[in-house]
């Protein structure tokens, strides 16, 4: 018996030490500073195609702008979506610009802890110091709401966040957003988006145990396990062309959320029209079709 204690406070001892080394452990890169001088209304533009008012904003709740409170049911637990209003206490008002390019580009705190990956920083490791100073600008137009979002409390060991050093080590995918050569400006441009700010692979894509995307084996191949248990379909350009999508009737529906059938979007999607895609212009929503109806494979 006095072994099998001894290992166990070994373990115990091992385990802890663990812990602690992950959270001493860097992983954020340099952030320079930037100094541009952002546009609101392309910073606000940018905002809705990547979701941020829509993830951030509780509908359901009534909740205001940027507030956060949204819940995302996960395998391993709810995770709330955080307050990006103006407000000191609550929100962001005390970051600075380049505490907000780590958050939007790295998925970090101003302290550097990790963010759940709910949040689809992944996706955004591309965007320029110009569109971050953009989105920055638009962002200080929200006024500040004086009211914490839900704080998300898992379960552990999902509760220890100096863990997801070692998932974004092994999950954490560059996205597929530079031009390709000899494609259309709006083939390149569609990709822009779709792999990037739009982040459609988020939910079209299968995830293994762990959460991670199946890049290799199940890219935009569906979902059938999101967030509080709604579905994705495939959108390969296959799955699209034999569903029935084409150029002209996909870039409508991403403007008003109807379907070549005549149903309209439900659920996620429903809200990602609503609150996101309506809002693009008409040559974007055509760009994402092109590239969502021929993903030539580079």
């Amino acid at each position: 018996m006095r072994k099998i204690a001894m290992g166990l406070l070994a373990l115990t001892v091992a385990g802890v030490g663990g812990i602690m080394a992950l959270r001493l452990f860097p992983v954020a890169a340099p952030v320079t500073p930037i100094t541009l001088v952002g546009d609101v209304a392309s910073g606000g533009y940018l905002a809705r195609a990547s979701g941020c008012i829509a993830c951030h904003t509780d509908v359901k709740g009534g909740g205001r702008p940027l507030a956060g409170g949204t819940g995302f049911e996960t395998q391993f637990g709810t995770v709330y979506a955080p307050n990006l209003t103006t407000d000191v206490e609550y929100g962001i008002g005390d970051w600075t610009i380049e505490d907000f390019a780590k958050a939007v580009r790295q998925g970090l705190s101003p302290d550097d802890i990790p963010y759940y990956p709910v949040f689809t920083y992944a996706f955004y490791q591309d965007f320029t110091d110009q569109q971050i100073a953009d989105l920055w600008a638009a962002f200080q137009t929200v006024g500040s709401v004086n009211e914490p979002a839900p704080k998300t409390d898992l379960g552990f060991p999902f509760s220890e966040r100096a863990g997801l050093k070692l998932w974004r080590a092994a999950f954490m995918y560059a996205p597929r957003t530079s031009p390709v050569l000899g494609q259309s400006d709006a083939w390149n441009r569609g990709r822009e988006l779709v792999e990037g700010a739009t982040h459609c692979a988020a939910c079209h894509t299968d995830r293994n145990i762990a959460g991670g995307r199946k890049v290799n084996t199940g890219r935009m191949q569906g979902n059938n396990a999101l967030p509080g248990g709604s579905k994705a379909p495939a959108i390969t350009s296959a799955a699209l062309a034999a569903a029935g999508w084409d150029l002209d009737n996909l870039s409508y529906a991403l403007q008003t959320g109807i379907t070549p059938t005549g149903d309209a979007f439900g659920g996620s999607m429903g809200e990602v029209v609503q609150m996101g895609t309506k809002f693009l212009t008409e040559e974007d929503r055509i760009a994402m079709a092109t590239y969502l109806m021929d993903q030539s494979d580079d």
